[in-house]
């Protein structure tokens, strides 16, 4: 399904925090190891390397939940590297689903540990879940955000199944209260998230695609222009909806000659920089 590819690379957004969230259960030297691992991964331009040697990284993380099986910090951890790995390097179907599906299980753990009623959020009533929501509080954020991006990759891998698509309408009260508490966490990625929700169908059929470039327009604010992928985003989630063909290509063009390095950002503006061109080449079969 067309409509959630833009879900896809949103795996990388969540590598920030996993090789750092390690050294707190393992110690200074895995600690020190860790922060390197994770400063390797989130600045390297060479995404090819950085999907070769994820295999290693989930390996590791599964060996050490096996001694800290019920340590949140860990299962997010755990839940955010195989969502990556999922959804930006796994292009078989099966593997896809498989890892997205290990992803969601470790965020509900995680966050069954952290906020008690969300070991029941896939099952409880609508409205419990709306009203729980709206009563999380800041220190809930890392759990409800972690929960929220693996659930939405799970979503994106079984984009063939409109039960999982339906799963949509309890993300988002999730991820809306996260914009409600600290909207710049993971480099404005709540916002992100609610971007590419809120125009993921036309008008007619409930999208609300000029909320969602409120959400995009703020994203590059927190992020001083510098995330690449939001403008990517932009312009395949938006620019393309609404047919705005000048506003489309402007986006991808300040993609293609912005600095690709940035802090924390390196890998996932390489990404978007590769991506631009692809859409850029596409737009004349678009418009």
């Amino acid at each position: 399904m067309r409509c959630l590819r833009p879900l896809a690379a949103f795996g990388i957004l969540c590598l920030s925090g996993c090789a750092a969230v390690i050294g707190s259960v393992t110690g200074p030297i895995m600690s020190d190891l860790s922060d390197a691992l994770s400063g390797a991964i989130l600045e390297s331009d060479d995404p090819e390397t950085v999907r070769d040697g994820a295999p290693a990284f989930l390996i590791m993380l599964d060996a050490l939940l096996r001694q800290s099986g019920e340590n949140p910090d860990l299962l997010r951890a755990a839940a955010s590297l195989n969502g990556a790995y999922a959804t930006a390097f796994v292009a078989d179907e099966d593997r896809r689903k498989a890892f997205s599906a290990k992803a969601l299980e470790f965020a509900l753990q995680a966050a069954c540990l952290d906020i008690a009623w969300t070991c029941d959020v896939r099952t409880m009533g609508f409205p419990d879940l709306e009203r729980n929501a709206a009563e999380l509080q800041a220190g809930d954020v890392p759990a409800t955000y972690a929960l929220a991006t693996a659930w939405a990759g799970w979503i994106q891998a079984h984009a063939d199944d409109w039960n999982a698509i339906g799963d949509l309408a309890r993300v988002k009260p999730l991820m809306a209260r996260v914009v409600e508490l600290d909207e710049a966490y993971d480099h404005g990625g709540p916002r992100l998230y609610m971007a590419v929700f809120e125009t993921l169908l036309p008008p007619s059929s409930g999208g609300r695609p000029e909320v969602g470039r409120e959400h995009f327009e703020r994203v590059l604010e927190i992020t001083g222009g510098r995330h690449l992928m939001a403008k990517v985003f932009f312009a395949e989630s938006y620019a393309r909806l609404v047919f705005d063909r000048d506003l489309h290509d402007r986006l991808l063009n300040e993609v293609l000659d912005a600095e690709s390095h940035a802090p924390g950002l390196t890998l996932m503006n390489t990404i978007a920089q590769e991506q631009a061109h692809d859409l850029l080449d596409s737009a004349d079969d678009y418009f």
